[in-house]
């Protein structure tokens, strides 16, 4: 499996000091909620705590409704969204959308979210470039991903997308939910349209992979889009179900990008997407176990098995997903098909939500176990210094 450098560099000296009791501080670990850029640390004595054990004792500083909260990236309003759902909930993620008060980005607010936190929180946004661009008034513009491709070599690619990262980096962003690898021939202004580098997977793939060196180099995380593919879909998830090709059809083309990127390190982001030949009628890939199994395994689209973090496409403003359950439901029915982290664009349902999965918890209905996994999984993608 592919790493990048500093994972190799860093995973060391995070390990020993977590398990010697260290706060996570100190020279070479990532600044809370952020993974590290480039550089290396010198070697410590060896552990003397198992990996077993210090996992343990990173989950064993929350209760059972924190553990579910890091499993949430919300949107928030601005700065005062923000402080409320960290400091009253711990959820794991915020998410800086278009509606966003970007002055959390610029004035120095951030910091108050940030500490407010138990453990580093993600920041999230979407940054594609073109129509899909939240931070467009801060950073600057960009072309769309076909545009891209039709107008710069990936070396040009990827020092454009340097700066961009090392730029949102700068305002506190922490995670991309990018680079966008559907394989598409609609039209420009269709849902995904010149969201994708091309319609020819190896394109797409080479973009792609420039995108996501660029923004591991400067230290953030990325997030492969949409699994299992949405570049062919009947309409747009956003405004009610989709199916897309059957299953052995994405597999010599959707899927070529996820079996060529699985191993980049990046986390995945599955869509409200309906697979003949793979989901249950009306349970889209985001609820799905069965798709959730593909990814997981790999074997069924001929990729490496992936035990990184899965994302929900969000829950709360795509009728795709909301025609069929409330907010509270499709969190549940995400988690216990096997995802890790239920984003949606808004916090006024936490509350509920959180109530919802301790219920599920104690019914049974969403094994402790399974939560647990899944803490680890936030926790490995945050690069957050534990011992395991």
């Amino acid at each position: 499996m592919r790493k990048l450098p500093f994972v190799l560099l860093a995973v060391l000296a995070m390990i020993l000091t977590a398990c010697a009791g260290g706060d996570g501080g100190g020279t070479g670990t990532p600044t809370p909620g952020e993974r590290s850029p480039e550089g290396g640390t010198s070697a410590a004595p060896a552990p003397t705590t198992t990996p077993e054990d210090c996992a343990a004792e990173y989950l064993g500083q929350f209760t059972t409704r924190e553990k579910l909260a890091q499993l949430l990236t919300v949107g928030v309003t601005g700065t005062e969204d923000a402080l409320s759902v960290v400091r009253d909930h711990q959820v794991g993620g915020i998410f800086v959308g278009s509606w966003t008060d970007l002055s959390i980005l610029t004035s120095g607010e951030l910091e108050q979210v940030r500490a407010a936190a138990k453990v580093p929180l993600m920041v999230t946004t979407d940054e594609e470039g073109g129509r899909v661009s939240r931070l467009a008034s801060l950073i600057g513009t960009a072309p769309s991903a076909r545009e891209t491709a039709e107008t710069m070599t990936p070396d040009q690619f990827y020092n454009a997308t340097l700066d961009r990262a090392r730029a949102m980096r700068d305002l506190g962003i922490t995670v991309d939910f990018a680079p966008d690898i559907d394989v598409s021939s609609q039209p420009d202004d269709s849902v995904i349209g010149d969201r994708s580098f091309s319609d020819d997977p190896a394109v797409v793939t080479e973009y792609a992979d420039a995108y996501i060196r660029a923004m591991h180099e400067v230290g953030l995380g990325t997030v492969l889009k949409h699994f299992p593919g949405h570049g062919a879909g009947t309409g747009d998830s956003h405004l009610g179900a989709v199916e897309v090709a059957p299953l052995e059809q994405l597999v010599a083309r959707d899927l070529v990008p996820f079996r060529e990127l699985i191993d980049s390190d990046s986390a995945v982001m599955v869509g409200h997407l309906d697979v003949p030949g793979l989901t249950t009628p009306g349970v889209p890939a985001s609820i799905s176990p069965e798709v959730m199994s593909l990814l997981r395994e790999g074997s069924g689209y001929g990729a490496a098995p992936f035990d990184g973090v899965i994302f929900t496409d969000d829950l709360s403003g795509m009728a795709a997903i909301t025609d069929r359950m409330s907010i509270p439901e499709a969190v549940e029915a995400t988690l216990v098909a096997g995802a890790d982290n239920a984003l949606w664009i808004s916090t006024d349902a936490v509350g509920q939500v959180l109530d919802h999965l301790e219920e599920a918890v104690a019914a049974g209905r969403l094994p402790m176990d399974r939560v647990d996994e899944s803490v680890l999984r936030m926790a490995d993608y945050k690069q957050i210094p534990r011992a395991c």
